[in-house]
């Protein structure tokens, strides 16, 4: 996590988050590791989580964002599907381009902002 704001783009279906930060970074480890449960212990996070997260990406889209194949003598694996590569390619443009846009208002809030956040507790 940084020290400085900065902003967070989710993409939202409905109720439902369809592609955000960390949701990109799954399809990123998904992509890297071949499996949804690698993805998953790279960062830390239940394997249900994931494919709980996995499973509204693909409801979300047109097509599924993740194919798996179900374990056996040549193991199981998940990847990223055309969608999936095209739906990860589209959140980063936007990711970059939302950054460029607000850089100014960002550095702007920085001005006016303490370097950490107050603990809750404090005295």
């Amino acid at each position: 996590m940084t020290d400085y704001p900065q902003p967070r783009l989710r993409v939202l279906l409905a109720e439902a988050i369809a592609i955000g930060p960390g949701k990109a970074e799954l399809l990123r480890h998904i992509r890297a590791e071949g499996s949804i449960s690698a993805a998953a212990r790279a960062m830390h996070m239940s394997y249900r989580r994931a494919w709980l997260l996995v499973d509204t990406m693909n409801r979300c889209f047109l097509a599924p964002v993740v194919s798996t194949a179900t374990g056996g003598s040549h193991g199981g694996g998940a990847h990223l599907t055309e969608m999936g590569e095209d739906v990860l390619q589209r959140y980063e443009a936007m990711e970059t381009k939302a950054h460029a846009t607000l850089a100014p208002d960002i550095a702007e809030f920085r001005k006016i902002m303490r370097p950490h956040p107050l603990e809750e507790n404090a005295s």
